[in-house]
């Protein structure tokens, strides 16, 4: 299989870390945004924009407010798809897998290394609850400040969900419409990866 250049590589991971750095200094803002699908309990979709903060050996690593629609959605189901896409590299990643919470050292030490305001604010949202207005979010802030002070824990209902792939599939543009696409896949996660090339 002709899988050279930006495709080589026996190691899914690695080579969507080295994607995600070579589109570090060409992306305007948020090179680690994706775009992550859940489903609801009737199987409607829902998709939105989130920062992926880890590329790890085994999996993709994103935090949230486990009370969201999202965090509902994903420890309903036990699994999410995302899209990675650079405009700038004409190239993206699909991944579709199954999920598992990261609430223990790592998620202390995210949650740590975030700005005294953001890690007030995780404290202070009700993520996607009805809010009455502005006003009243920022006396959520307010109190919380008082309680939490200058150095809050990270909250219980607050943590990372780390993605389990079952599939990943990197796509590059190509002359004509006639795009390269790799797809790994993987009946479970022991399992060995099987890769193939796709028709554009």
């Amino acid at each position: 299989m002709d899988r050279t250049g930006i495709f080589a590589g026996d190691d899914p991971f690695a080579l969507a870390a080295s994607w995600l750095a070579e589109a570090g200094p060409l992306e305007p803002n948020d090179p680690n945004a994706i775009a992550l699908a859940t489903v609801d309990a009737e199987g409607l979709p829902n998709v939105r924009m989130v920062l992926l903060k880890d590329i790890e050996p085994a999996a993709f690593v994103f935090y949230t407010n486990y009370g969201s629609r999202k965090g509902q959605e994903i420890a309903a189901s036990g699994k999410a798809a995302f899209v990675l896409h650079w405009k700038s590299l004409r190239r993206q990643i699909r991944v579709r897998g199954v999920t598992e919470r990261e609430e223990g050292r790592a998620a202390d030490d995210y949650y740590a290394s975030r700005s005294l305001k953001s890690r007030l604010g995780a404290w202070a949202s009700r993520q996607s609850e009805p809010l009455s207005s502005r006003a009243a979010l920022m006396a959520e802030v307010a109190k919380v400040t008082v309680q939490q002070g200058a150095s809050p824990t990270r909250p219980p209902f607050w943590g990372g969900i780390r993605i389990l792939p079952l599939e990943i599939e990197f796509w590059a543009d190509g002359a004509f419409r006639l795009h390269d696409r790799f797809r790994w896949s993987r009946t479970g996660l022991g399992d060995p990866w099987e890769i193939r090339r796709l028709n554009p």
